[in-house]
């Protein structure tokens, strides 16, 4: 369980904190085409709880992570997120699927995500979160986030947000 921990949680905080984005972009350029903002954030977990469903040593289906923490660009506050992950899937050799859903909360709007990843003993594979929508300047965000865990509290947020 103590794999699952560590490498739930950092996760978890990578998809979290996936999509923060200081500068609304329009939803559409003048051409019609769909523009595309990449930006980068920095998660950084500051609270996190284990719900172990079946009280069994180990991960099992059920079993949920709850994470919350700040968003920082360059080491600046910009915002805060929260996330809950739900074990859905394990397998032999420490592997697991979570499924996660969670929002970013900025200065100029809210950003919803949710995805699905699966994480072995070797830690996450590749992290992707679908954008599903937002509030304020984000109300028609789409795109999604991609998360790489850079230590066991921060993962870096690379936000590719459509308008």
């Amino acid at each position: 369980m103590r794999h699952f921990k560590h490498v739930g949680l950092s996760t978890a905080i990578g998809l979290a904190a996936l999509l923060a984005c200081s500068q609304p972009a329009s939803a559409f350029s003048s051409t019609g085409a769909v523009s595309m903002q990449a930006t980068q954030l920095i998660a950084r977990q500051t609270q996190t709880s284990f719900i172990d469903v079946d009280g069994s040593s180990g991960p099992s289906q059920g079993d949920e992570i709850v994470v919350s923490g700040d968003l920082l660009r360059n080491s600046v506050p910009v915002g805060n997120y929260g996330e809950v992950c739900t074990m859905t899937r394990t397998a032999p050799d420490d592997e697991f699927d979570l499924q996660c859903t969670g929002s970013l909360l900025l200065a100029e709007g809210d950003i919803t995500f949710q995805g699905r990843f699966t994480s072995t003993a070797a830690g996450p594979g590749d992290i992707k979160f679908a954008i599903t929508g937002g509030t304020g300047e984000y109300r028609e965000a789409t795109g999604y986030i991609q998360a790489v865990n850079v230590s066991a509290t921060d993962t870096q947020l690379n936000l590719n947000l459509s308008h």
